[in-house]
């Protein structure tokens, strides 16, 4: 087999593109990941105390987000959205729309599960000692589920970059469409997707450091005990 990465190497233009790829998934991925996680917050507590009228529209949006394909996701929130509400974004600003909504339903089970896996006996004792509902909400349940959360959210947010490369299919500049980009001006699909398969296991390995460092540095006192 006659590979020639250097027919990719060797241009400056494709490897500018591949480099502004692999930053915009990167940035789109950091930033629906955090809205999606601050959206998941108030989706798992609606669900887990059950609040009136918010938390079965969050088990319905939970539901319905996780079992239907991020490619659906994005191409109504690309092109259904904008002819329901009149309004026009860039292509990327919808991707992040999608990414931040398919994140947060993910993220809101996972928390969820955090949540339950609390013991009872620790608000019981809680309770006992006076403190208030919120209160212990606040100060034992939620960082308690949120540090069991953790090592599954890290694995679920790695999971979910790893499958953004569909949103070059509304037309964003992403690494993945920055491959196909190459691949139709110089033919050698092969090594392309070997690049872009290295460059994404590059990226997910980085993120899982990054995130395993502030685990360790903000959960301390899970190690402690």
């Amino acid at each position: 087999m006659d590979l020639r990465f250097f027919e990719i190497y060797r241009n400056s233009e494709y490897l500018l593109l591949l480099v502004q790829g692999a930053g915009l998934s990167i940035v789109l991925t950091v930033l629906g990941g955090l809205f999606g996680i601050i959206l998941a917050t108030g989706l798992a507590i609606s669900r887990h105390r059950g609040i009136p009228v918010l938390g079965p529209i969050s088990a319905c949006y939970v539901e319905l987000i996780r079992n239907t394909p991020l490619i659906v996701q994005l191409f109504f929130v690309a092109f259904g959205l904008p002819l329901l509400l009149g309004y026009s974004w860039p292509f990327w600003a919808h991707a992040l729309l999608a990414l931040t909504l398919n994140f947060s339903a993910y993220f809101a089970e996972i928390l969820r599960s955090g949540f339950l896996s609390v013991p009872q006996g620790q608000s019981e004792a809680a309770t006992a000692l006076g403190l208030k509902d919120r209160q212990i909400f606040a100060k034992i349940i939620f960082p308690q589920a949120v540090a069991a959360s953790f090592p599954s959210l890290n694995s679920q947010f790695i999971f979910l970059f790893l499958t953004t490369g569909v949103i070059s299919e509304i037309g964003v500049t992403d690494l993945t469409q920055a491959g196909l980009f190459i691949d139709s001006r110089t033919f050698r699909s092969f090594e392309i997707f070997i690049t872009l398969t290295v460059i994404y296991i590059a990226i997910a390995l980085a993120f899982k450091a990054v995130l395993e460092v502030i685990d360790r540095t903000t959960f301390r006192w899970k190690t402690a005990r």
